[in-house]
């Protein structure tokens, strides 16, 4: 309780102190407060104008458009021009196009004011989505109300501008990468075909080397193997021509129970040559060169045996046995000749064959180099191929995204308020100003009577003296002219008061004037 009591004597001695030096406060307020009010009063009145704007991004034709046409994100945009309208390409263009860049008359100047505009220029979201503000202070109100209207253009051109402008971007790069890949599929396309043309008697049309080289070795040895059927048929027809066989056996009549069944010679070669057209049929098509031959040379069989069957029954008689052995005869020797000659072409055959199978042979070690150069030429033929039908598509998808951008917006603005020049000025804030100045005023002056009070400080208490000096205080005694102390310190009063009553009345009635939109400034001095 003793320590909370000194305290308070304390304080209260640091007050009379104050009090004492009060001068001080009266000379800090008159140097201080007249020269802030003044400097205050003198600033220019700033006019700001605003506008908001709300931006659609919704579009009937997204839906519709969904997986046919490129579409890009509305909002993506609207977001990118709010971070990039206060570029320096932009706040040059809202410069130039509002002409504040005429009032600049150096280029440190035009650097200020490109400054200025960056810091002043408020763009902000107003509380909901894609509804924005934008507001502009200036001491002209027609100017603050132009570069709020020019920046508001210029956001609304830019998102739209953006949007065409990356489609006419994307739509020329992929005419660059069409005409590209194009260029690069027609030199493609000319190496393979030079490639192709260079190693044509190696790669074959269809399949591949070793495909060809096998079938070419299937086929020698049916050649073979037919060569030596026909030898054998040649035999057995020389045979019978020279009398080993009796001729009387080119017919056989057989008899079963009632039936009688007559058989030629020609018989089992049909039987024969039946069987192995039906083996050739299991391997090859009707169009293989082995199955016509084949075919052909059964039917002529059949024909002839036919014939021969014919011309036995139209000459049974008496004289059956002479004219059917001259003409068995005359048949067998047409049928070696014919057998002579189809020995003869099959030979042929075979040679070509073991022709075209030694060249293979002897390119069979540039066989593996060769393909792997031709699925390598195919592949990369294949992939820009692929590319370019790619590009393509997507270049059609473009212009598809184009038509509809051009039929129909996808972000829409709506200015709920347009930007109008101010009949009232905005700021400075002189209220706020006038006070700042005179706390100032009376708060630097009481700050200088305490240090001055700390530094030469003033007994007015005995129990002070004891604190500095140790010794007790037995007694005081007053001043002897103590009536003239007291109208000192009564005129000192007054003049404070006097002189603090002049600075608040010179504060009320600037503020008043404020309140009232008056400025002092412009209507008595200016």
């Amino acid at each position: 309780m003793q320590d909370l009591q000194k305290s308070i004597d304390q304080l209260v001695d640091y007050i009379k102190g104050v009090w004492v030096k009060k001068r001080y406060v009266i000379i800090s307020t008159w140097l201080i407060c007249p020269l802030g009010f003044f400097y205050v009063a003198s600033l220019p009145d700033v006019y700001s104008s605003e506008a908001r704007v709300f931006v659609d991004t919704r579009s009937v034709l997204q839906p519709l458009l969904k997986g046919l046409a490129i579409q890009t994100n509305p909002e993506q945009e609207v977001q990118m021009m709010v971070k990039t309208l206060l570029s320096r390409e932009n706040l040059e263009a809202i410069a130039r196009d509002s002409d504040l860049d005429i009032s600049t008359k150096n280029a440190a100047e035009y650097e200020n004011l490109i400054k200025s505009l960056s810091s002043e220029i408020n763009l902000r979201s107003a509380g909901r989505d894609n509804l924005f503000t934008i507001s502009y202070a200036h001491k002209n109100p027609q100017m603050a109300k132009t570069v709020v209207q020019k920046t508001l253009d210029l956001f609304v051109e830019g998102t739209r501008g953006n949007s065409r402008q990356d489609s006419e971007s994307a739509s020329q790069f992929i005419d660059e990468q069409i005409s590209e890949y194009e260029t690069r599929l027609n030199e493609a396309d000319q190496r393979l075909a030079d490639f192709k043309r260079k190693y044509a008697d190696i790669l074959p049309n269809q399949g591949s080397f070793y495909q060809n080289f096998n079938m070419l070795e299937t086929n020698l040895e049916q050649t073979k193997l037919t060569i030596r059927e026909t030898e054998q048929q040649m035999k057995t027809l020389t045979d019978q021509i020279k009398g080993n066989k009796p001729q009387s056996d080119s017919f056989a009549v057989r008899e079963s129970n009632s039936n009688v069944t007559l058989t030629t010679r020609f018989d089992s070669r049909i039987e024969a040559l039946e069987g192995k057209l039906d083996e050739l049929m299991l391997r090859y098509t009707e169009l293989h060169p082995d199955v016509i031959e084949t075919t052909d040379l059964l039917n002529n069989l059949k024909d002839q045996r036919t014939k021969e069957l014919e011309e036995y029954y139209a000459n049974r008689g008496d004289d059956e046995s002479t004219d059917l052995v001259g003409s068995i005869s005359s048949e067998l020797r047409l049928e070696a000749n014919r057998l002579q000659s189809l020995i003869a072409s099959l030979k042929v055959r075979q040679a070509d064959y073991e022709s075209k199978i030694e060249v293979l042979k002897q390119k069979i070690d540039l066989v593996p180099q060769i393909e792997a150069e031709s699925t390598a030429l195919n592949r990369n033929y294949g992939t820009t191929k692929s590319k370019y039908e790619e590009l393509l598509s997507r270049k059609e998808s473009a212009e598809l995204a184009q038509k509809a951008d051009i039929s129909s917006d996808d972000v829409k603005f709506r200015v709920l308020t347009p930007p109008l020049a101010p009949t009232k000025p905005s700021g400075p804030n002189r209220l706020i100003g006038y006070t700042l100045v005179l706390l100032l005023g009376f708060g630097s002056g009481l700050g200088i009577a305490f240090l001055i009070s700390q530094i030469n400080p003033i007994l007015i208490r005995g129990s002070q003296l004891t604190s500095l000096t140790s010794y007790p205080v037995l007694g005081s005694v007053s001043h002897l002219n103590l009536v003239q102390i007291e109208k000192t310190n009564r005129n000192r009063l007054i003049v404070f008061i006097i002189s603090s009553g002049l600075i608040f009345s010179f504060y009320v009635a600037l503020v008043g004037a404020d309140i009232m939109s008056i400025n002092l400034y412009t209507r008595f001095i200016a």
